[in-house]
């Protein structure tokens, strides 16, 4: 073999990679979006948080308290007198009713601040009374005895007219009771603030005649908180 004179040319050496850096791109943060972004994942994890320590206390007290709702009925009724006028657009009237409150709970009770009945017929109302306030302890039914007796103006259309001729020919009215409240619960040594809940009771009774009274048939309230 011959040796070769001069230099030996091989392969040619690729030259080094240059890197580039793009300013403002790759994992570089601005201060401010940054601050923000972390404010508001701090006050995420604190809403959540506060709502789950609630949801898990309300589920306590239920749990605890197992409240019911209070039960309304109208356990009877007399109607002596219900009469309108088309003359002067007035009904005389002369009612009394018995109602009773069941408070089924065993670790609340109910204090009654204001009591406001009131007497509805077709929608309009021809009467009110105040009842007394009280105090309702643990499963305890408490008796309501409004009397609604007078006369008073009411304004009939032509369609309401015709229903209370059908009615006084059958000798049975229908009539609606509202009691409007403001009430707080007891529980323990804790009061409530006041609740304004509202009871409708709708039922039919009969007019007395010569001292004979139909059958009244009780009749369930709704209450609406």
């Amino acid at each position: 073999m011959s040796n070769l004179n001069g230099a030996y040319y091989g392969p040619s050496i690729p030259p080094p990679s240059k890197s580039y850096h793009r300013h403002g791109r790759g994992s570089s943060c601005n201060p401010c979006s940054c601050l923000f972004g972390c404010l508001c994942n701090c006050i995420f994890r604190v809403i959540f948080t506060i709502l789950i320590v609630l949801g898990v206390i309300a589920l306590v007290l239920w749990l605890v308290l197992r409240p019911n709702k209070v039960k309304f009925y109208v356990t009877d009724a007399t109607l002596t007198q219900f009469d309108y006028s088309t003359t002067n657009n007035t009904l005389y009237y002369d009612l009394a009713l018995n109602m009773t409150i069941r408070n089924p709970n065993k670790r609340i009770g109910i204090y009654y601040d204001s009591i406001e009945a009131r007497g509805m017929y077709q929608g309009q109302r021809f009467a009110s009374q105040n009842l007394e306030r009280f105090y309702q302890g643990h499963k305890n039914t408490s008796i309501l005895h409004p009397v609604f007796k007078g006369q008073g103006l009411v304004l009939l259309g032509d369609r309401e007219k015709s229903n209370y001729s059908n009615e006084k020919n059958l000798g049975v009215y229908e009539i609606e009771v509202k009691l409007n409240m403001r009430i707080r619960l007891k529980i323990g040594w804790i009061k409530t603030h006041k609740i304004k809940p509202k009871i409708e009771c709708d039922f039919k009774v009969p007019l007395e005649s010569n001292g004979r009274s139909g059958n009244f048939e009780e009749t369930r309230c709704h209450l609406d908180w």
